[in-house]
């Protein structure tokens, strides 16, 4: 089957999707789960060869992280599962609703965008992911997996479309594509693909949007900040800092520089060093960071590196201000986090940073679709319309104005004896 009979399916499928009650699709989202479970030994061997053709061609240590997919992914993506069925359906909520006259009402109600059409490497978990998020939220999905991974897709792939259709999904919401030509051509199919989210390098996602009439929602770099304000605790800087960039550094949320406020740069920084150094982080500072503490000298690349490796960017600012015009300049409106016991100046900051997430005194690990109890996500948006963030559920549906009367006419609301509109606003559902 070629690409365009796979998007024409996932079309038809789409339409039939948005009408399946809640209960079928959390049906279908558990039948996933047990079928996740009852095939990870043919999984675990698919990810297994994938796994070692990676390891033949030398694939880079980070995208070898991202493409491991064995039992503890396996029981992670079922209780993903678990935790999704447990979500509202984002589907036929009414998000306003006004009467216009007697017995005329206009309606604002939520539903599926339609066809998503997702691009991403390395990590099969992802396919789990934005497979069971776009179900739910009941749109069709067309997927293109990284060939490093394309065993492990295959069966993924295979194993929930299976379990879903068998609850009762119409068939062909879920497709699989496994060529790179076949990227070109869906970036062509804006009749059938209603909404492209690309996950990969900013000259990928540029790539992307350059070349698609096709709506993109999505994400380039993920370069990090966390900011050590000079009235930040210590002890609390070096933890948060620390997890920012460790707890997993193969992510887009992971921080890549750290930020040094100089009225604290001689107590914090020889405490962050040590830590950073105890988990194996290679540390590239400024000449102020190399004043204070032994590190190898940074150069302009590396404010605009995001390494997903343990390598740390340190820099010593003079003013806050500094910091916000570094992060705004270098950053890529993914996440930035602020350290500091002053109230008035961290919510300055958060006012003055222009990206998705802005986190005050805790982890830029938290920016995720899980931790944001939005039921995993499709990806992290730093676009500034329609979805902004991790692109959960609610980032999945769009809405459409529904309008009820009773044999209403337009003629009655024009000429000199016009009925008026009373635009009353009303509290109830469709």
């Amino acid at each position: 089957m070629d690409i365009r009979q796979i998007a024409a399916r996932a079309k038809q499928a789409a339409i039939q999707l948005a009408a399946v009650p809640t209960d079928q699709k959390n049906q279908a989202l558990a039948r996933i789960a047990a079928a996740l479970g009852a095939n990870a030994s043919d999984i675990c061997t698919a990810n297994q060869e994938d796994l070692k053709r990676a390891e033949r061609e030398q694939l880079a240590g980070p995208l070898l992280k991202r493409l491991r997919f064995d039992d503890a992914k396996i029981s992670e993506a079922a209780a993903g599962l678990d935790s999704l069925i447990g979500l509202s359906d984002p589907v036929g909520q009414t998000l306003s609703a006004m009467e216009l006259d007697q017995d005329l009402e206009l309606y604002k109600v939520s539903c599926p965008i339609g066809v998503i059409g997702v691009i991403f490497e390395s990590r099969p978990d992802a396919l789990v992911q934005i497979s069971s998020l776009c179900l739910k939220s009941g749109n069709a999905v067309i997927l293109k997996g990284g060939s490093e991974a394309a065993e492990t897709n295959r069966i993924l792939a295979e194993t929930i479309n299976r379990a879903a259709v068998e609850a009762g999904v119409p068939d062909g919401w879920l497709g699989l594509l496994e060529t790179r030509d076949d990227v070109a051509d869906m970036l062509e199919l804006d009749e059938h693909i209603d909404l492209i989210i690309p996950r990969g390098s900013n000259e990928f996602v540029k790539h992307i949007m350059d070349n698609t009439h096709i709506p993109v929602l999505g994400h380039a770099d993920g370069i990090c900040h966390v900011y050590i304000d000079k009235a930040a605790d210590k002890d609390m800087a070096v933890r948060v800092a620390v997890d920012s960039k460790t707890q997993y550094v193969a992510v887009c949320n992971a921080a890549e520089t750290i930020l040094v406020h100089q009225g604290t740069a001689n107590i914090v920084l020889p405490a962050l060093k040590t830590a950073l150094e105890e988990k194996g982080v290679e540390i590239r500072g400024c000449e102020a960071t190399s004043r204070i503490v032994d590190v190898k000298p940074a150069v302009e690349q590396d404010w605009r590196t995001e390494y997903l490796d343990s390598v740390v960017s340190i820099k010593v600012v003079p003013s806050m201000a500094s910091a916000l015009d570094h992060i705004n300049g270098y950053g890529s409106g993914h996440t930035d986090v602020i350290i500091t016991a002053d109230n008035r100046r961290a919510l300055l900051f958060m006012n003055l940073i222009d990206s998705a997430g802005v986190f005050w005194n805790c982890s830029s690990r938290f920016a995720d679709g899980f931790r944001f109890g939005l039921g995993a996500e499709v990806g992290i948006s730093t676009n500034k319309i329609h979805a902004r963030g991790p692109v959960g559920l609610e980032g999945l549906v769009i809405y459409q104005w529904r309008m009820k009367g009773k044999g209403h006419i337009v003629a009655d609301y024009s000429g000199p004896r016009a009925k008026t509109f009373t635009h009353r606003k009303l509290d109830k559902k469709l």
